[in-house]
């Protein structure tokens, strides 16, 4: 069952990067065993291309991935101030001076 649960992991969107982890290493989303059976429109249109016109594709596809990966980068980078403003809106702040009572909990080493 883990090749299935890998590739599922791999070709589901991640909500931290806003892309699939199989499209950021390789740059195409991949090609799904029911795409195969069940011939999709994209699987249909790349059977039509001729060799030499599927590898300009398959190139230009590849000359993207840097600018894929550094939208997913910043993604990424929004995701995370997203989720610090979230944290920090539910964290209260509190000032202790000198004197005052506070509980201290000493752990024992085992």
């Amino acid at each position: 069952m883990l090749p299935y649960a890998l590739l599922a992991y791999r070709t589901s969107i991640r909500t931290s990067t806003g892309a699939t982890p199989y499209s950021l290493v390789y740059g195409m989303e991949a090609v799904l065993p029911i795409e195969v059976e069940i011939p999709s429109m994209r699987i249909l249109a790349e059977a039509e291309l001729e060799e030499a016109e599927w590898v300009k594709q398959r190139y230009e596809q590849l000359t993207f991935i840097d600018e894929k990966r550094l939208k997913a980068l910043c993604h990424g980078q929004c995701y995370q101030q997203r989720m610090a403003r979230a944290f920090n809106a539910r964290v209260c702040h509190r000032e202790f001076n000198p004197g005052d009572l506070v509980l201290r909990k000493v752990l024992h080493p085992s």
